[in-house]
């Protein structure tokens, strides 16, 4: 099996990878990151959750070059979600080398992403939208761009963007890579490739059997104030030996982590953000179970193998259906059952649908538990604790103890006080969570999509006509004889 080390890439990449566990290339990995080195426009044919960001990121780091301060590899991407996702991992594939990737994106304060800009980092992970806005206000520069990257560009045709994109490929200058990727290919995706790609290579991945047979799937209907008393309740009543918790955001991450803490439950917190020590620490300690809970976002669980997770709580749903497969896949190994909670708020059911769609299983409601359920379940996991002392007969030191008190109380009132003893009582400690917006649904249709990037395209092809009164289509055509014989910086 081919390794990344195989790879013509350099010790900084290859070490970057192993810290985020991975070692083999996935499919899609092993394809395409040999022909994206050699220069050569590619199309990337394979579904969300292949490994797509790692196939463009390696090759478009190792070209990187650290003596150069302006944006040198743009990624597009069709949400905020993905771009903030596919920035995080950027940023970690490149932490050796020193590449740094700043996302921006609709929604968030455009004189903040304006003042990261300032700083030079090397990539930008860009919505549609939120991109001509910086390419208009000239805070992003694309005159020293080598490797442009349309990520999910199926995607981005659906929530209407290709009008905009075709703005944004026309103002970068022709000696530029461009990588395509996408789930499918329509008939105008086709069309893009063929305006702005020079004969790109086709590398087409199909879809694995996704398999979760050992694991039972369950879901919660709730509204998001209430999921955090409902993730302890359920804590509670399973007691789960191992448990990995899934939060969208690295913020999610922390006060998840802080919250469960506060009420007395053993859990440490991975993301993105926490050095590599930190993480190799908080897994070590996750796999010798002397931490119950481990808290995760979908980039810092990547590559985790530990034996033995009895639970997997979905306290977010992920941003693709593929990546549900990975985070419950945590669990159920090596032939043992597993059992995974997704919390569903109202406004996110047809992304439960696309879930068991790809998973072809339908998920079994669960009723949000009452006090009175968290009792039991307290009660009945204290019985099994006090069982499991007795068949280990450890306990020889306390009988001269436990006779007495016999002789003075009746035994079930000596051995319910012991149960209560040993019982946890529910902490009510107040945890007040930052609300996250539900995930938006995907159009199957050109409509303009919402969320940040608002009259995205009446904004790019206005500001296309006032730059310098030339038509996109006679600016490209010019381009695309230039691009044949362009010279591929750092290839």
């Amino acid at each position: 099996m081919k390794a990344f080390k195989d790879f013509n890439i350099g010790q900084d990449i290859v070490k970057a990878l192993s810290n985020m566990g991975f070692e083999n290339p996935t499919p899609i990995q092993e394809k395409a990151i040999p022909v994206a080195l050699e220069g050569r426009d590619m199309i990337g044919q394979a579904q969300t959750g292949t490994g797509k960001t790692t196939a463009f990121g390696v090759p478009m780091i190792e070209k990187m070059d650290m003596n150069q301060s302006k944006v040198q590899g743009l990624v597009i991407a069709p949400t905020r979600e993905l771009a903030i996702q596919v920035g995080e991992e950027l940023n970690r594939i490149g932490q050796n080398k020193g590449v740094r990737t700043v996302p921006v994106y609709g929604g968030q304060d455009i004189q903040r992403q304006i003042k990261a800009l300032k700083k030079h980092p090397q990539i930008v992970v860009a919505t549609p939208g939120r991109l001509l806005d910086h390419i208009r206000r000239r805070t992003i520069r694309l005159d020293e761009i080598h490797t442009v990257v349309l990520d999910e560009a199926d995607e981005m045709l659906n929530m209407g963007f290709i009008e905009d994109i075709e703005a944004i490929m026309a103002e970068i200058p022709s000696n530029y890579q461009t990588l395509l990727f996408s789930a499918t290919m329509p008939k105008r995706i086709q069309n893009l490739a063929e305006r702005f790609m020079d004969q790109p290579e086709v590398i087409r991945i199909k879809a694995k059997q996704l398999t979760v047979e050992n694991i039972e799937q369950y879901y919660l209907e709730i509204k998001e104030p209430q999921k955090f008393d409902v993730l302890c309740k359920l804590l509670d009543i399973e007691s789960p030996e191992l448990a990995i918790i899934f939060g969208r955001t690295k913020k999610r991450v922390d006060e998840l982590t802080e919250g469960l803490l506060k009420r007395g439950y053993s859990a440490e917190g991975i993301h993105g953000d926490i050095t590599q020590s930190k993480r190799e620490r908080a897994i070590k300690r996750f796999k010798d179970q002397t931490t119950d809970i481990l808290v995760a976002t979908d980039v810092a669980a990547r590559g985790l193998d530990i034996s033995g997770v009895t639970h997997v709580y979905n306290f977010d749903l992920p941003q693709d259906p593929e990546s549900y497969v990975h985070r419950i896949g945590r669990t159920g190994r090596a032939g043992n059952k597993g059992q995974a909670v997704t919390f569903v708020v109202p406004r996110e059911f047809e992304h439960l649908k696309n879930i068991e769609e790809l998973t072809k299983h339908k998920m079994t409601r669960k009723q949000i538990p009452s006090y009175d359920d968290v009792l039991e379940g307290i009660q009945q996991a204290t019985r099994d604790e006090l069982l499991s002392v007795i068949e280990e007969q450890d306990f020889q030191k306390y009988k001269h103890v436990a006779e007495n008190l016999l002789d003075e109380y009746h035994s079930v009132d000596v051995v319910a006080a012991a149960l209560k003893l040993l019982a946890k009582e529910p902490d009510r400690t107040p945890v007040k969570l930052t609300a996250v917006s539900p995930l938006r649904v995907k159009k199957v249709s050109g409509g303009k999509g919402g969320g940040g990037n608002r009259n995205r395209g009446r904004r790019g092809r206005q500001g296309d006509r006032n730059r310098g009164g030339r038509r996109r289509d006679d600016r490209r055509s010019n381009n695309r004889g230039q691009k044949g014989n362009r010279n591929r910086r750092n290839s």
